[in-house]
């Protein structure tokens, strides 16, 4: 943990850039080199993956990682995001692997070594017919990536720790070694979705964490509804524990805030939070 601020990132789409040069004065004022970056706009040829890489080189930012969506999530309620989220809908399974085999390629032209999505709200029971089907679908989207020598690894918080713990030994007991996946490990989404406490999660997945996000947030008051994101260091997560737990964990982490209308003051005192605590 000595050198984490040599791992310290931001995730591209929590300072809302509207062009790869915007993305990279908007990381250089924060005084952060690594960036997660958001792959659909580049597959979709809003970002253009030269420029992309191009501007972020010259600026001296490194891209640590990617992250990509999956269509037709909907983040309306619980309920919504739970049929819809990740390789769960029927409906998008085939776009959603051509949209997981373009990222991969793009991937690999950045020469970006991991991409993180959301799986979906994964069945806790191992004979679930639906576990089943996404746990082929995810091998599937594994294997895609691990073909351009990237590899993957889920968000945490739609499921509890063990049942993603059970999920992730099921599905690496049929996948090749370069295709093996882990967990982008995320606090603030433990809390959001009511999943159990971050710090026992940590510690039961940090053999697969391959990433983690600088998140936080509230638990809500009323079962069955979200959360509240909250700026690092005024949510539930007691960060000097949370630090402790990941402690040599060689892994980048990426701040990442999704909610509020001063997202760059917000990352700042992330960073600060981060040097404060384990700098």
């Amino acid at each position: 943990m000595a050198n984490i601020m040599d791992k310290l990132g931001v995730c591209s789409w929590s300072l809302r850039p509207e062009s790869p040069r915007d993305l990279a004065d908007k990381i250089a004022v924060l005084g952060i080199r690594r960036v997660q970056l958001h792959l659909d706009p580049v597959r979709e040829g809003a970002w253009r993956a030269d420029e992309t890489a191009g501007v972020l080189k010259l600026a001296n930012i490194t891209i640590a990682s990617g992250m990509m969506g999956t269509k037709g999530e909907d983040y309306s309620t619980l309920e919504t995001i739970k049929l819809t989220g990740g390789v769960r809908p029927d409906e998008h399974w085939e776009a959603n692997l051509r949209a997981a085999e373009g990222n991969a390629i793009f991937a690999s032209r950045l020469g970006i070594p991991l991409v993180t999505f959301h799986a979906g709200f994964l069945p806790h029971e191992a004979g679930d017919p639906l576990r089943t089907r996404m746990v082929e679908r995810l091998r599937q989207i594994a294997e895609v990536f691990a073909a351009r020598n990237v590899r993957v690894a889920f968000e945490t918080g739609q499921e509890d720790a063990d049942t993603l713990l059970g999920v992730l030994q099921e599905l690496n007991a049929a996948l090749p070694d370069k295709a093996k996946v882990g967990v982008n490990f995320d606090p603030a989404n433990m809390i959001l979705y009511g999943m159990g406490d971050p710090i026992e999660a940590l510690r039961k997945l940090s053999p697969h964490v391959k990433q983690i996000h600088i998140k936080d947030a509230k638990p809500t008051s009323k079962p069955g509804t979200w959360g509240s994101e909250e700026p690092a260091g005024t949510g539930a997560v007691d960060w000097q524990k949370f630090f402790d737990a990941a402690r040599g964990l060689r892994v980048d982490f990426m701040i990442e805030r999704e909610a509020g209308d001063s997202r760059e003051k917000d990352i700042a005192a992330a960073r600060d939070l981060v040097r404060r605590i384990a700098g």
